[in-house]
């Protein structure tokens, strides 16, 4: 993603400090930037604008507005990089949390911003699998809790082994053409109207 041809958002009250930023960023390849020096309605803004980045310059942030500033670039979405003059453990974790992808604390300098955007968008890469991976991984352990309380439920009404109702719900589902969690499903929902 470093080849240059990314559409970055630049969030900068200071007119002075967004111009140095655009200056780094057409000087590391960069040439697709939009600068937001108001902060009103930035979601709606940034959701309108579409970047593969936002990059965040502020002096001295409060807890409060750095986090109001991270979930309006929607770093679940985009890398974010947010760089800070000064910092303490409680804004680093609080930009961590709110899903900051690069937080750099003494300021935004020219030269560290090529290395800091393709870090920040690497680990948010990083972060993307992990959350899909995590979600995959919840998803089939509620279809095996669906599997087993079915199995479970076979297993009562027909008087079989847990491997013999595993069995039927297989067929059901193999001769209905329908995945084994949607036969599941159906057979658990049917016994909680039954009730």
């Amino acid at each position: 993603m470093a080849t240059g041809r990314l559409t970055i958002v630049v969030v900068e009250r200071d007119q002075m400090r967004a111009m140095m930023i655009v200056d780094a960023l057409r000087e590391a390849g960069e040439d697709r930037i939009h600068v937001l020096g108001d902060e009103t309605g930035l979601a709606r803004r940034v959701a309108d604008l579409q970047p593969d980045l936002v990059l965040i310059d502020l002096a001295s942030p409060s807890r409060d507005s750095l986090e109001e500033l991270a979930l309006a670039t929607g770093p679940t979405e985009r890398p974010v990089a947010m760089f800070v003059d000064r910092s303490d453990s409680g804004l680093t974790r609080a930009a961590i949390e709110a899903g900051v992808s690069a937080y750099v604390v003494d300021g935004l300098r020219p030269e560290r911003i090529r290395p800091i955007l393709d870090a920040a968008i690497a680990r948010f890469h990083m972060f993307s699998r992990m959350r899909s991976e995590l979600a995959a991984t919840k998803a089939a352990l509620e279809e095996r809790k669906v599997i087993d309380r079915a199995k479970g439920l076979v297993m009562r009404a027909k008087g079989l082994t847990e491997e013999q109702a595993y069995g039927v719900l297989r067929k059901a589902a193999m001769d209905q053409g329908k995945r084994l969690v949607d036969v599941a499903q159906a057979l658990v929902t049917a016994a909680e109207i039954l009730k």
